[in-house]
């Protein structure tokens, strides 16, 4: 699956990097010296302390030609908006949690990336009743038949951890109240368990360094299995 790490550090594209999960895979990644985070966006924002990495600004348009010159082993995808900052407009909503994510995937193949691990969310099915689900699902069917190598698709539960200039109080108070719910949440329910983003990021970074080829999708449970991999990859610099 892996291997000793002789040619430096492995270069893997993220985009979304100003997000809960995106901030935590460059504060993992940053940690150690197994990875080289290569971080696109539509704009300048602050980056976590101590991150080391490059970052590149670009419309959404530009991002094939950064794919096309950083040629990364892998792409992360943690792109994605909310209902609100959406303005509760669908089209705005699918423009950037589908239509974007897409358009990425699709331009990073063009690239010759090999694999893509994409953040999606419990529940997701392009067949479900509720829209967010529902173009969360279409999203990861759309990308699995772009042709990469290898696709990995996170499906954490509910995400903890402190989001920047994000309020979220419906979120909050959801989270406030986890330690109660996950315990009753058993079977089918128990994908929607609450989970830390450090967990998701650090699965997303080890899954980014795979060889296998496939698709495979992860609840929680694959996903902190994933992230003790990755913090023993980290311990023994170890490299695809």
């Amino acid at each position: 699956m892996y291997e000793p790490r002789v040619n430096g550090p492995v270069r893997v594209a993220l985009v979304g990097a100003t997000g809960l999960v995106g901030r935590r895979v460059i504060e993992s990644a940053s940690a150690g010296d197994d990875v080289r985070i290569l971080g696109i966006a539509r704009r300048e924002a602050p980056l976590p302390p101590g991150a080391r990495m490059e970052m590149f600004v670009a419309e959404p348009g530009k991002w094939a030609e950064v794919l096309e010159a950083v040629r990364p082993r892998a792409l992360i995808c943690a792109l994605g908006t909310t209902w609100k900052k959406a303005g509760r407009d669908e089209a705005a909503f699918r423009a950037v949690d589908h239509d974007l994510v897409l358009a990425t995937a699709e331009a990073a193949k063009r690239a010759g990336v090999p694999g893509m691990v994409l953040v999606s969310a419990a529940g997701a099915d392009a067949r479900s009743k509720s829209f967010y689900m529902r173009v969360k699902g279409e999203t990861e069917e759309a990308v699995s038949r772009v042709g990469f190598k290898r696709v990995d698709v996170l499906h954490p539960g509910l995400l903890r951890g402190e989001r920047m200039g994000d309020l979220r109080l419906g979120e909050r108070a959801a989270l406030f109240a986890a330690p109660l719910i996950d315990p009753l949440l058993s079977g089918a329910w128990q994908r929607y368990r609450s989970i830390d983003a450090e967990l998701v990021a650090e699965a997303a970074l080890g899954l980014a360094l795979r060889r296998a080829g496939g698709r495979f999708t992860h609840d929680n449970e694959a996903i902190r299995r994933a992230a003790r991999e990755w913090r023993r990859l980290a311990e023994t610099g170890v490299s695809a």
